[in-house]
């Protein structure tokens, strides 16, 4: 799976979040492409990000960056772990929820 943006490491960390933790990308519904974050998005994409409609909740739209295990959106806000390889996922990430899903 390709991870757009300026990752630093294999496991989808980026120059702007690069933690432990931050091993998660997420495919933005506007342009169908998986980011490490918003602000890669922002940087890399020619248009302005549009987040995921709440009807749209069961679509796989979470990667794993350890594991490339994907996760639908419903599954990954409802998990703090990797249900696949249990890496954990920053919890400060639950912060930027409605950059990405419409809340």
């Amino acid at each position: 799976m390709r991870i757009h943006g300026q990752t630093i490491d294999d496991q989808t960390r980026c120059v702007h979040y690069g933690t432990a933790e931050d091993v998660i990308a997420i495919k933005f519904y506007c342009c169908d492409r998986y980011y490490p974050c918003h602000l890669c998005h922002a940087e890399d994409a020619d248009h302005p990000a549009r987040q995921w409609p709440l009807a749209d909740r069961d679509v796989a739209a979470v990667i794993c960056g350890v594991c490339s295990t994907e996760l639908t959106i419903e599954h990954y806000l409802s998990v703090d772990v990797c249900p696949s390889c249990g890496a954990d996922f920053n919890p400060g990430c639950k912060l930027h929820t409605h950059l990405y899903f419409e809340t």
